[in-house]
């Protein structure tokens, strides 16, 4: 089976590699004329992990990416109002990964030209448009470099493109554009001291436009070394029909120190993050109202393309890590393509759906908001069970990730579904 996917990023070429692990041929078609190392930090959950390890890429993880032991919120102030352990610490089988978005794409293109061949990702072409039949899927495309359409033919097409995905536009022509909130997002990377144990994901402040972001995505490991730290500050504005300036609008020095002036936290030195961060970038915080269906006929979508959401509970990445193992699980199972896009649409639209619309009520950040309004730790219990059911929501409890059935199949696996 042939299977277009429509977009090279995160979630295009780990779909890539789950296709080809299930013995299918995938051709990964990326608008950007060279994939190049460029982004901030993600962090990958264990449910996340699970995955690109069972895809073979754990010993690449371990060299790419650091492991952070706890999540600790904090106060305006920089008192601590609770924390959790991570990963390993928390029972996972898989450890939580923190790594440079970057890094992380560069690992998946290798490993994909690796192993599907050189020519797995064409690059510089611009989707426009897609016909299917009974048969197939056209995908017709600008090629960017000869500036000419070209079409690429498969069984499948998968729209991989992203939060303004055209895979996704063609298939909901009526929707509207992605829902801003208000806030914006500032965010760089800077060589800084230790912060706390040097493995701890800090978030500071409360509701979503009064938080700062901090955790080490690279270091050398030594207690008197620096970090490279990826941090975020949150501004709020007055939401809009659209947000000022667009994606990426730079930020400057002087800017981001204003912004962070107000702020008193004494385990970081927010003036010199500021000074050492080599471009500071602004993003709105977007996402999209969740959609009532993915699939049509032989065209489905999976990542951001299919669920774009709120950066609360670092779990936008880890979802679409999964989506690709559950596509390809699908496509293994049935004969027919649609029948299978179909099945896929059906477990994993029903599972991430709600995420999109609980991160909007700030999903686990639920807690620093309130701790915020009460000016301190929660009372006892109340922390832990608001932690507790975003994960049983998120289908990441320490028990589900570890004892789930595995999505790996055989190649060109035929056994029924389960």
């Amino acid at each position: 089976m042939r299977v277009t996917v429509v977009g090279g990023g995160i979630a295009g070429l780990t779909c890539a590699l789950s296709l080809h692990a299930a013995g299918f041929q995938p051709q990964v078609c990326e608008a950007a004329r060279t994939v190049e190392a460029v982004g901030l930090g993600i962090n990958l959950l264990p449910h996340a992990v699970r995955e690109l390890s069972e895809l073979g890429l754990a010993g690449e993880l371990v060299s790419a990416a650091l492991p952070p032991r706890r999540l600790s919120y904090h106060d305006r102030a920089g008192e601590a109002v609770w924390e959790e352990p991570l990963g390993l610490a928390a029972g996972y089988h898989w450890p939580q990964y923190s790594v440079h978005r970057g890094r992380l794409q560069m690992l998946l293109l290798d490993a994909v030209r690796e192993r599907l061949g050189l020519d797995a990702v064409r690059t510089g072409l611009l989707f426009q448009r897609f016909e299917q039949t009974e048969g197939g899927v056209r995908a017709h495309f600008l090629d960017r470099s000869s500036g000419l359409p070209t079409t690429v033919d498969g069984d499948v097409l998968v729209g991989a493109d992203g939060i303004d995905s055209a895979v996704r536009a063609q298939l909901h022509p009526g929707e509207s554009g992605p829902r801003w909130n208000g806030v914006h997002m500032w965010r760089g990377v800077a060589h800084h001291p230790h912060v706390l144990d040097g493995r701890s994901i800090v978030v500071a402040g409360g509701s979503p436009g009064a938080k700062f972001v901090a955790y080490p995505i690279e270091d050398p490991a030594t207690p008197d070394g620096e970090a490279l730290v990826n941090w975020v500050l949150e501004v709020r504005h007055e939401p809009s029909a659209a947000p000022p300036g667009g994606p990426g609008r730079p930020v400057t020095e002087a800017e981001a120190r204003a912004g962070l002036s107000s702020w008193n936290l004494p385990w970081i030195d927010l003036a010199t993050l500021a000074e050492r961060s080599p471009a500071i970038f602004e993003y709105p915080m977007l996402d999209r109202d969740p959609l009532p269906r993915w699939s049509f006929g032989r065209v489905t979508l999976l990542g951001d393309a299919a669920h774009p959401m709120f950066p609360m509970g670092m779990n936008g990445g880890s979802q679409s890590v999964v989506d690709t193992r559950v596509l390809a699980w699908c496509l293994a199972r049935d004969n027919d393509p649609a029948a299978a896009l179909g099945r896929y649409d059906l477990m994993r639209r029903p599972v991430v759906n709600p995420v999109v619309l609980a991160n909007r009520a700030l999903g686990p950040e639920e807690i620093i908001a309130r701790a915020a309004d009460h000016g301190g730790a929660l009372p006892a219990g109340q922390a832990e069970n608001i932690a507790e059911r975003y994960r049983e929501l998120t289908r990441a409890t320490v028990t589900q990730v570890n004892t789930h059935t595995s999505w790996a199949v055989p190649r060109h696996a035929t056994e029924p579904a389960r």
